[in-house]
């Protein structure tokens, strides 16, 4: 059989696409919960020349999740949309035009805000339009690549993610320091800007997917639409391994959103880090995240994605567990961020495509949509659950750390009853070749 050779240059523009998004998502993590929170006065680190809100964790933390109590509903929508979309600009195109101008208007404006119901208004506007677009964007990962090529793909896709991200930590900080706090988001939104316009002139989105050889048995019913129905189809299919990747999906991100949007708190109010500083160190965790990409996707290449995830998994449930004890400083900081960003990779790159491994070629958007669903539910409860632990741990950010280690030892205990069926695929076309070889 003849091996399709690898499209590196699509590859890295359509990661643009993604490095669009993920310029925008650190800026928000980082500084937002800060100007909710700072001025409060139970906490034991004040920040000086930061003028702030003075909200508690709880809520700070439920505020934090209102972009994923949107994208429950409107990615899955989107996403499915998306499918059935096709005009002149495109099949995913036309939801970026659409969402892009919306969400750079609240981003903007989030910085400037004077009051408690402003930000709280920004921050929706911000949330709404980046749920327009992220679904149809991910799709192109679907679209434009053959279903063995995914995994590598979508690493080097998270590779410009992670890039995006160490930008957003290192520069955001450096640009707060010299700017103050509208200085990140500014440059945020001008990066961002930047990226999506590249995708939007030189990605050519064709009519046919190039993985619709492959659907599965059962892939006929394209009449299937909307978030019900497609539940629906997972529950009720008698391989339940689409079932268990997206619980362990959400078992993951629940706990590593609990995690990643207290970051920045524990930082500055836990370990008394100073906000500019907090934000680079924190690009670690991106860094070491983007320096493993396209190696874990290769790795799954050759272990399968199930393991692969697996064992990334299991190792982020020690990390954690082991990180609520000895984190005590910034050096311990810093090295518990690597080993984090570096087992993460393991997971979020090749998470997605394990996903239409067991869904259906010809509803790519439909079956990103439930990976979000799923994800963002998560990435709802998470946070809300952390900020109500922390208030009951008498504000100490630490508390994340064991919330983390429970729910990733949840998702190593659902990805056990998930098949690799692409994998399995591979090693028998292998023993096939070696045989008649």
């Amino acid at each position: 059989m003849e091996k399709t050779k690898f499209p590196w240059g699509r590859t890295f523009l359509v990661g643009f696409g993604f490095f669009g998004i993920s310029i925008l998502w650190p800026v928000f993590n980082q500084w937002v919960p800060l100007i909710l929170q700072a001025g409060n006065p139970e906490f034991s680190t004040s920040v000086t020349n930061f003028v702030g809100f003075g909200l508690g964790p709880a809520l700070a933390m439920f505020i934090m999740t209102w972009d994923n109590i949107i994208n429950i509903f409107v990615q899955p929508w989107v996403g499915n949309r998306s499918d059935h979309t096709w005009n002149r600009f495109g099949r995913r195109k036309p939801w970026i035009l659409l969402g892009l101008p919306i969400a750079l208007v609240g981003f903007i404006s989030i910085p400037l805000a004077k009051s408690v119901i402003a930000v709280a208004v920004f921050i929706l506007v911000t949330n709404l339009g980046m749920a327009l677009f992220r679904s149809p964007v991910v799709s192109w990962l679907g679209d434009l690549f053959q279903p063995e090529q995914r995994s590598k793909a979508n690493g080097v896709i998270n590779l410009m993610g992670g890039a995006a991200g160490v930008l957003s930590y290192v520069l955001g900080g450096l640009i707060f320091n010299a700017f103050g706090r509208s200085g990140p988001f500014i440059a945020g939104a001008i990066a961002m800007i930047v990226a999506l316009a590249a995708v939007l002139i030189w990605v050519k989105e064709p009519k046919e997917r190039l993985g619709n050889h492959n659907d599965p048995a059962g892939s006929k019913d394209e009449s299937i639409k909307g978030l019900i129905p497609n539940l629906k189809a997972v529950f009720t299919n008698k391989d339940k391994s689409a079932l268990f990747i997206l619980l362990a999906i959400f078992c993951w991100f629940t706990g590593f959103n609990a995690i990643e949007t207290g970051l920045s708190s524990f930082a500055v109010f836990d370990l008394g880090i100073k906000p500019g500083t907090a934000s680079i160190v924190a690009s670690v965790a991106n860094l070491s995240f983007l320096a493993f990409c396209i190696p874990s996707g290769i790795l799954a290449g050759k272990l399968g994605r199930r393991k692969t995830i697996i064992y990334g998994v299991l190792a982020l449930t020690v990390i954690f567990l082991v990180s609520f004890f000895l984190v005590k400083g910034l050096i311990s900081f810093i090295i518990i961020l690597v080993l984090v960003g570096f087992f993460w990779s393991w997971v979020n790159v090749n998470s997605l495509p394990l996903v239409y491994d067991h869904g259906d070629e010809k509803r790519i958007g439909a079956y990103t949509g439930l990976y979000y669903f799923f994800s963002q539910t998560a990435a709802v409860l998470g946070p809300t659950l952390g900020g109500v632990l922390v208030e009951n741990a008498n504000y100490n950010y630490k508390i994340l750390f064991i919330f983390g280690t429970i729910f990733m030892f949840l998702a190593f205990l659902s990805m056990l009853k998930v098949r690799d069926r692409a994998h399995e695929a591979k090693l028998k076309l292998d023993a096939e070749a070696n045989a008649s070889s």
